[in-house]
């Protein structure tokens, strides 16, 4: 969804003066995406000899837009709570929920059952019944540690991106510059795919064969970091003293880091699924 709404606001068919505009079409992307969501998820689930692709599809439809929606719910509340303009109308929630069930779902169990009638990923290389017991890992190889290492980096490739794109949503500035935008968001993915690829390495080299998750939280950690700067963004740049007004903006700069953390997560979780694919499909066994 973010690649195709940047290629489209790179080629000028979104105005960035048009703020609903560029909300708008990434909502229906993110609809109309579902059909590739549900997909994904089918093919990897059939991997692990998953049987339930319904119960799959309905969590891959409904989990992030159900968080996303709980929150945003909420914040709306507290602004049609202080009687402002800005709060959506009831209409337009409604719209929402309308495209999320009416189109969304629908096509994420289309995905779904599409991708799971596709035959099932196979392994390159036979693997044990029985798990290995993991030796004793170095200090630096703690799962809390390396995870809050690897996301040091994409947070430092997208750092400066972000004080700008700020600026533009909360001091009301406009943001033009797509292109170098877009040429960030090339630079975040190579940046995630590489740290979780190396630190997967190393982590297998020291024969800890737990890769899954961790690749998964390694890149997606830097979410955290986007929020710690989001915090300290609040306290040196914006002069906001009421209490609904603070909420706000931790309440969307939430949903902006859970974005983050999705994104960069499978970003970093495919990278070391390819990586790990590969390397044992060269191993020789006699």
């Amino acid at each position: 969804m973010i690649l195709v709404t940047m290629i489209f606001a790179l080629l000028g068919f979104l105005s960035p003066s048009n703020r609903g505009g560029l909300m708008t079409a990434m909502l229906l992307l993110w609809v109309f995406m579902g059909l590739f969501a549900g997909y994904a998820a089918a093919r990897l689930y059939k991997m692990f000899k998953g049987t339930e692709w319904k119960k799959m599809a309905l969590r891959t439809a409904l989990v992030f837009p159900a968080v996303v929606f709980g929150i945003f719910f909420v914040l709306n509340a507290l602004i049609w709570g202080e009687k402002s303009s800005g709060a959506v109308p009831f209409g337009t929630m409604f719209a929402l929920v309308f495209l999320w069930f009416g189109i969304s779902v629908p096509l994420v169990f289309v995905g779904s059952y599409v991708g799971f009638r596709k035959p099932a990923i196979e392994d390159p290389v036979k693997t044990n019944k029985i798990p290995r017991q993991i030796p004793e890992q170095a200090w630096y190889m703690n799962p809390a540690f390396s995870i809050l290492i690897g996301g040091i980096l994409p947070f430092g490739a997208v750092f400066i991106e972000l004080f700008f794109i700020l600026t533009s949503i909360w001091l009301n500035q406009f943001y033009y510059i797509f292109g170098f935008l877009f040429l960030v968001f090339i630079i975040l993915i190579v940046t995630c795919a590489e740290i979780s690829v190396v630190l997967c390495y190393f982590q297998l080299c020291s024969e800890d064969y737990l890769w899954w998750w961790r690749s998964y939280l390694t890149s997606g950690s830097s979410a955290l970091y986007l929020f710690l700067y989001a915090t300290f963004y609040f306290s040196t740049k914006l002069e906001i003293t009421k209490f609904v007004s603070g909420v706000l903006y931790f309440g969307y700069m939430a949903i902006v880091s859970y974005a983050f953390f999705v994104l960069t997560g499978t970003i970093g979780f495919y990278a070391c699924f390819w990586f790990t694919r590969l390397i044992y499909s060269s191993v020789k066994i006699d």
